[in-house]
C-alpha cells in the first residue's frame, strides 16, 4: 500500500509518501514541501496548492491520500488557512478517486511515538527511525506530513476493518429487520 501524507497549510504545505510491501517494514518513497507566494491573493495560493499537489498524486499514484484533520487551534486565521489548504488536498482526492483518512495530529503522534502529547523533535526522531532516514527531513512540515503517512498505514487499516465490519453488521441488521417484518 502506498500512502500520501498532507500536512496541509497555506504558507508550507507537506507531501510525504511511504510503501509497505504488506508487511510492518515501511519505506519513504519521497518528500516535500509546497510553498505558496506569501502576499498574493488567497485564491492564487490555493491554485498554486492545487496544481502542485495534484502533480504530487500523479507522480506519487497513491492508494489512499492521508490528510491531518483541524482538530483545534487557538489562531483561528491559522484554523482557516490550514482547513483551506486541507479542502483542496481532499477536493483533489475525490476527483482522482482516492480513497481519503484524516488523522487528528494527537492520533499522529500516539501512532508514530506511543503519546498523544509527544512533541514535534519526538516525532521528527521516531520518522526518521522508522523509515531508516539518515537524517530528518526539514522543514518539520515535510516530516509531519510522513507521519501522517505512517499513522494511516498503521491505524488506518484496522480502521478500515472497523468501518467494513460495523457496516456488514448493520447490514445484517437490515436483513432480519425485513425478515421479521415479512412474518
Amino acid at each position: 500500500m502506498r500512502v500520501l501524507g498532507i500536512d496541509p497549510g497555506l504558507t508550507r504545505c507537506g507531501l510525504g509518501v511511504v510503501e509497505s510491501n504488506g508487511s510492518q517494514i515501511l519505506t519513504m518513497v519521497d518528500v516535500g514541501i509546497i510553498r505558496t507566494t506569501v502576499g498574493a491573493p488567497l485564491e492564487a495560493r490555493l491554485m498554486e496548492l492545487e496544481v502542485q499537489i495534484s502533480e504530487w498524486i500523479i507522480r506519487a499514484q497513491p492508494d489512499v491520500i492521508a490528510v491531518e484533520r483541524v482538530f483545534s487551534q487557538l489562531n483561528v486565521r491559522t484554523a482557516m488557512a490550514t482547513g483551506q489548504a486541507a479542502g483542496v488536498a481532499l477536493l483533489l482526492a475525490a476527483k482522482a478517486g482516492i480513497p481519503v483518512a484524516m488523522h487528528t495530529p494527537s492520533e499522529v503522534k500516539a501512532a508514530v511515538t506511543g503519546s498523544g502529547r509527544a512533541d514535534k523533535k519526538q516525532v521528527a526522531m521516531m520518522v526518521q527511525k522508522l523509515l531508516r532516514l539518515d537524517s530528518i527531513p526539514k522543514p518539520v512540515d515535510s516530516t509531519d506530513a510522513l507521519a501522517l503517512a505512517i499513522c494511516h498505514h498503521w491505524r488506518g487499516v484496522g480502521d478500515s476493518k472497523i468501518q467494513i465490519a460495523l457496516a456488514n453488521e448493520k447490514e445484517r441488521l437490515r436483513a432480519r429487520e425485513a425478515k421479521a417484518a415479512t412474518k
